[in-house]
């Protein structure tokens, strides 16, 4: 089975994001909306039943989120809602295992992100 977990961290504060709307998208097809929890993770992306090899989505509801934080932000806002596209390839085939977990470090004008474990 194939997993997914992500972890956001405000880089403005150097805190945990939450409260941050998170989607998965397949496609023009929404899988799963959700909010961070206080440690800025989503733990009900574990309710997904596990992935499908192919191509994903998230979107990271980024100058929401700041908004709220109450950070200035430029109109329009310079990031306002961060999509990462990814791969999920069938377990072992990428010499990893069938795990998936994409952080996002993110300020209101720059993010990073990687293949975490």
């Amino acid at each position: 089975m194939i997993t997914l977990s992500s972890h956001v961290l405000d880089l403005v504060s150097g805190r945990p994001a939450a409260g941050m709307d998170i989607a998965l998208w397949q496609g023009e097809s929404c899988l799963f909306s959700g909010r961070t929890n206080a440690d800025g993770r989503c733990p009900d992306l574990a309710t997904l039943g596990g992935l499908a090899p192919g191509r994903y989505r998230l979107e990271f509801s980024v100058a929401a989120y700041f908004r709220g934080q109450g950070v200035a932000q430029s109109d329009p806002p310079f990031l306002d809602i961060v999509p990462i596209t990814f791969g999920v390839a069938m377990p072992g085939a990428d010499g990893k295992g069938g795990h998936y977990h994409v952080p996002l470090l993110v300020s209101p004008y720059g993010f990073s992100t990687y293949r975490g474990s």
